[in-house]
């Protein structure tokens, strides 16, 4: 059946046809389909479908609101919705999780980032065929929920590949990303599962992709040899040294340290007791990147009667990850627990590929993988599997971890065994209230890296570090650490054990739905709190006047320094809770304030100290005390600000940079004073100032000026600041002088929601998502929230039916497989 569409007029047709399809899906009418087995292996390069339908509403800014009968419809839809905007970055991503971007790229090429932290096509190949050689994914699929995916989670991601297929055959690829591209195929509902998969291990086994991949013994066995072939063969490792303790904590600390991530977040909930009706509010603001894989994309999934809610999806997942629906509003930022730890082994004199557990040696478990490469022969690796996970050489580039004739580390991800997040999401889009969010999160213990904040239209706040983490308790490190793991694991969270006593397993608690994890019980928690926040530093201050402790160290930590963006986020919603009256305005005014902590702590140092450090500059230091302390586009001297700031931060320790320092007693206030007196304070001043001035930048011009994206040969001004400055609306930009400033933004604010209630069967809600709908150059949905980003203003959500139906830009498409 072909696709039907209508245009933007209103008239007595368009409403009837609108009518016609409610009424099919709300009867049941739009076909359905048996469910298939998605973990049967023997069938998994069949694209699924089975007589699935939608209907899709797209209303202003190709925002599609998805109409189904049942889950799998639904799925459908929204398959069908996401490759319509999103195809080449969809597509792109399963020839990731299927191990062959060596094959359609080259092996020497490079990932995106959003799936794991591969730094070759090859390594991550190799990673991605080893799981899928394994049958990972398909053995997580037939576990019975709870601990395994629910039966309405495998109709979604049947659907969702359904639709995504049902796409493709129906409509000409535009985008140049992949227009014509050999390597955009039909996909199975196992391949979304393997997505799902790739994204839960992010914080553990995807950030050792490269370790996993190229971890070799010593001494590698005769065996081993014969399985390892392919460019850059190497038949043993030589001998390495050994792990530098306070070095390996740094580097720990370094790699779980917010500032250094290229994801985080804000989020606040209020309760009513601040509000001007007595309702809930809740501001949403993750920081994701704006290109590639882990992008957000809009919509509103509805099945009359069971399900109807509206937000943000990550691309590949068939549910709604960051939302809200007629009741109740939940967000997501990412949390300090550190979801994985690491087991120390000891190894059989003489054999590499054995260990102790108790004096008795265990054989670890080769996986040969073979990679087909673009540019040569294939290769093939082998990797080593322990009891508590894969053998690996390292976390990133910066914590090598030697696997010695004595020693070897092994990487345990409780994650590698979670498919429920997605689950999560779905009882988070059927709750009524805070409560039943709690009670999702105690049922499905599905979350790997993030925290949730919620509130309801009853008046409740919620805050919750519900993570998939590994049952690391202090008790645990304390008895069971090796001399590595004694400093690394206060300094990060990362747990190193000794792999060579078996009671040092990481038992289960009784209310845990997986072994090896923390059961709900343990979770930080804060209920019905004026406000609680988050901004991607510990549990301990999600509300300044009730701090949270008790929590075991993996958790994150307590009573130590915050972030300048949790203590100038903390300032604001800690004077919105006491002004009270809030309604959702509020809730946009104060993300686009586009404050500087970093800048109402040391401008005016800075500006004092200026004179001295720039006697024959007199300008600078005129613009430095003239600067208005924001990043708002029309801001002049923030740039400046800005240059100088990251400078002297990168290269000023931080016990040198303020007067007073941190007190517990006193988090959000300290540390303050900045201290000007340093050689480091004059040259990164002096070096801004030069910076600018080489690259003809004006001290004092507007960062409208020189801090945008271009979209189809268009400048788009963006506000927002990095990190460092501690500014709520993130804009980690990309500098390049030569092209007039921040010329792209790498990370940053994405999707953004304002949600309140009053009283009537609509949410009042007000959303953004700052790169827009479609990465296609050729959609009028590539730049146009992009704009509104730019402008400070908001999209209308169109929730309930009659003002769907009301949109000026409604189109409405019936698709079928």
């Amino acid at each position: 059946m072909p696709v039907r569409t209508l245009s933007a007029r209103r008239s007595r047709g368009r409403l009837a046809l609108v009518a016609a399809s409610l009424a099919a899906v709300t009867a049941g009418l739009l076909p359905g389909a048996a469910a298939a087995d998605p973990g049967d292996r023997g069938r998994e390069h069949r694209p699924s479908g089975g007589g699935l339908s939608a209907v899709i509403r797209y209303t202003e800014y190709g925002i599609p609101h998805i109409l189904a009968g049942d889950y799998a419809d639904l799925g459908f839809g929204t398959g069908w919705a996401q490759a319509a905007d999103q195809v080449c970055v969809l597509a792109d991503g399963f020839v990731t999780v299927n191990g062959e971007r060596s094959r359609h790229f080259g092996a020497s090429g490079a990932p995106d980032g959003s799936l794991s932290s591969a730094a070759t096509n090859l390594t991550s190949d190799l990673y991605f065929r080893g799981v899928r050689e394994a049958g990972t994914v398909e053995e997580l699929l037939r576990t019975p929920a709870p601990a395994g995916p629910s039966r309405d989670l495998k109709e979604l991601m049947r659907g969702w590949a359904a639709g995504y297929n049902a796409w493709l055959r129906k409509n000409r690829i535009t985008d140049p990303a992949c227009a014509g591209a050999a390597w955009v195929r039909p996909v199975t509902a196992l391949d979304v599962a393997r997505r799902g998969f790739a994204v839960s291990v992010l914080g553990g086994q995807g950030r050792a992709v490269d370790g996993i991949t190229t971890a070799r013994p010593p001494a590698a066995p005769a065996a081993a040899r014969a399985g390892d072939s392919g460019r850059g063969r190497t038949d043993a490792a030589p001998e390495p040294a050994d792990v530098d303790p306070e070095r390996a904590a740094e580097a720990a600390r370094a790699l779980f340290a917010p500032e250094n991530a290229t994801m985080g977040s804000n989020a606040v909930a209020f309760s009513g007791a601040t509000t001007a009706n007595g309702r809930g509010l809740l501001l949403g603001n993750p920081h994701y990147p704006w290109q590639g894989g882990r992008r957000f994309w809009q919509s509103q999934q509805t099945i009359p009667g069971k399900l109807n809610v509206s937000g943000a999806s990550l691309l590949g997942t068939a549910v709604v990850n960051i939302g809200f629906n007629d009741k109740v509003a939940w967000s997501h930022t990412v949390a300090t627990g550190v979801p994985m730890n690491l087991h120390q082994l000891t190894l059989v004199p003489g054999d590499p590929t054995a260990y102790l557990v108790d004096g008795k040696p265990e054989r670890m478990t080769a996986r040969t993988v073979t990679v087909a490469d673009r540019d040569g022969a294939p290769v093939t690796r082998t990797q080593w599997w322990t009891r508590y996970g894969p053998v690996t050489s390292g976390l990133g580039a910066s914590l090598p971890l030697p696997w010695t004739a004595a020693t070897a580390y092994a990487l345990n991800d409780p994650n590698a065994a979670n498919l429920r997040g997605s689950d999560t999401a779905l009882g988070f889009a059927r709750a009524r209230s805070t409560r039943d969010v709690a009670e999702t999160l105690r049922r499905t213990q599905g979350l790997p890296w993030v925290n949730t904040v919620a509130a309801d239209a009853a008046g409740h706040s919620f805050f919750s570090q519900s993570q998939v983490l590994p049952r690391i308790t202090d008790e645990l490190a304390e008895r069971c650490s090796t001399p590595l793991g004694r400093v690394v694991y206060p300094a990060s969270g990362v747990a190193v054990l000794d792999g060579s006593r078996a009671d040092c397993a990481l038992g289960s608690d009784p209310d845990a739905v997986q072994p090896g994890t923390f059961g709900p019980s343990r979770m930080p928690v804060v209920e019905d709190a004026p406000y609680a926040v988050n901004s991607n530093d510990s549990a301990w201050l999600t509300n300044a006047d009730r701090p949270l402790t008790g929590y075991e160290r993996v958790f994150g930590t307590i009573a130590t320094p915050r972030s300048l963006r949790t203590r100038g986020g903390i300032e604001d919603v800690a004077a919105m809770a006491a002004r009270g009256r809030l309604t959702v305005r509020d809730l946009q005014e104060q993300q686009f304030a586009d404050r500087v902590p970093a800048g109402d702590l040391a401008a005016a140092d800075a500006a004092a100290a200026c004179p001295a450090v720039l006697p024959a500059d007199p300008e600078a230091c005129r613009v430095l005390a003239a600067w208005d302390r924001t990043m708002d586009p029309d801001s002049r001297g923030a740039l400046l600000f800005d240059r100088f700031w990251r400078r002297f931060t990168a290269s000023v320790p931080v016990a040198q940079q303020w007067r007073v320092p941190f007190s517990a007693a006193d988090p959000v206030r300290t540390p303050r004073g900045l201290v000007t007196e340093t050689p480091g304070f004059a040259k990164a001043l002096a070096d801004a100032v030069a910076e600018l001035r080489t690259a003809g930048i004006a001290l004092d011009a507007p960062l409208r000026d020189h801090q945008f994206v271009v979209r189809g040969g268009e400048r788009i001004p963006v506000g927002g600041g990095t990190e460092s400055l501690g500014v709520w609306n993130k804009t980690e930009a990309v500098w390049n002088a030569a092209g007039g400033g921040y010329v792209e933004v790498a990370h940053g604010t994405s999707h953004v929601q304002a949600v309140g209630w009053d009283g009537g069967r609509c949410p009042v809600a007000r959303t953004l998502l700052s790169y827009s709908q479609s990465s296609n150059p050729a959609s009028p949905h590539f730049a146009d929230q992009t704009r509104l980003y730019a402008g400070e203003r908001w999209v209308t959500s169109r929730f309930c039916e009659k003002d769907i139906l009301r949109s000026p830009a409604l189109k409405v498409v019936r698709v079928r497989d």
